[in-house]
């Protein structure tokens, strides 16, 4: 059987405190992009992971795949698969790609196996792998507070708008760009502003990483100026980097950001 998991776009990223457990609370909008991965799993005598496409960094065993096989193998005594995974999403783009790998996985397994396991009971399971992976269980946006976990539907109408999403070979640390943040009390109601027609995003919605990453990086910086120089109603960088998008009314000509990675599509 296979899927194909999409990436994610944040429409505005707060850190709003510090956790006693180390992570942060934060407030965004997840947005799913059809930018997608290529997953394969059937049943098996051994399990195995072989992959194509895109680098990942990082030990076959360790990928997020194989862990989300593990977890529902231990709970739920499943048999042996071979899973394939043909990476096309950039890795450490602040796009959640093997977050959204992870949570296919457990959604191909439930399916494969019938294990009916519901949409909360697998959006339980992802969150253990990671604080974005639980988004990935459904294909709508959503509203994430706590880790990025704690999910709630939201409407966002970008019906026949293109996104352009560019990712300029920069590797973002995400720990060193949380370590960098002042964590603070959103200024505006993320919801309010997601309601509010898209020519008013420019000014109140924001990525509170693009500060002191573009400080860094001003490379990253500089695309996100570009994208609004070409027509864009809004831009932004994705998650903590490196990833910029700019929405449009229409195609643009991506040939000037050759250089970089890029895809472009209906949102």
């Amino acid at each position: 059987m296979i899927a194909f998991p999409p990436c994610k776009i944040n429409l505005g990223l707060h850190v709003v405190s510090k956790r006693s457990d180390g992570f942060h609370d934060l407030e965004t909008c997840f947005l799913p992009v059809p930018w997608t991965d290529i997953l394969e799993i059937i049943p098996a005598t051994q399990t195995s992971f072989t992959r194509t496409g895109t680098t990942i960094p990082g030990n076959d065993a360790d990928n997020l795949c194989l862990r989300a096989y593990q977890l529902l193998a231990t709970s739920h005594n499943i048999p042996p698969v071979s899973i394939h995974l043909h990476k096309v999403i950039p890795t450490g783009a602040g796009l959640g790609g093997g977050s959204s790998d992870a949570a296919h996985t457990l959604r191909l397994l439930n399916t494969i196996f019938n294990l009916n396991l519901s949409t909360e009971d697998l959006m339980n399971h992802a969150a253990t792998l990671g604080s974005d992976c639980a988004f990935f269980v459904q294909d709508n946006p959503m509203i994430g507070r706590g880790r990025g976990e704690v999910l709630t539907p939201v409407e966002v109408n970008l019906k026949g708008k293109y996104l352009v999403l560019v990712k300029p070979d920069i590797h973002v640390s995400t720990a060193a760009a949380y370590s960098n943040i002042k964590p603070a009390t959103p200024q505006h109601e993320l919801e309010k502003i997601l309601n509010m027609p898209i020519g008013h995003w420019k000014e109140l919605l924001c990525n509170d990483f693009e500060r002191t990453v573009f400080a860094q990086y001003p490379a990253i910086g500089s695309i996100k100026a570009q994208l609004y120089e070409f027509g864009a109603h809004y831009a932004s960088m994705s998650g903590s980097g490196a990833t910029v998008f700019g929405i449009f009314d229409s195609p643009i000509d991506v040939s000037q950001f050759s250089q970089h990675t890029v895809w472009t599509g209906l949102c």
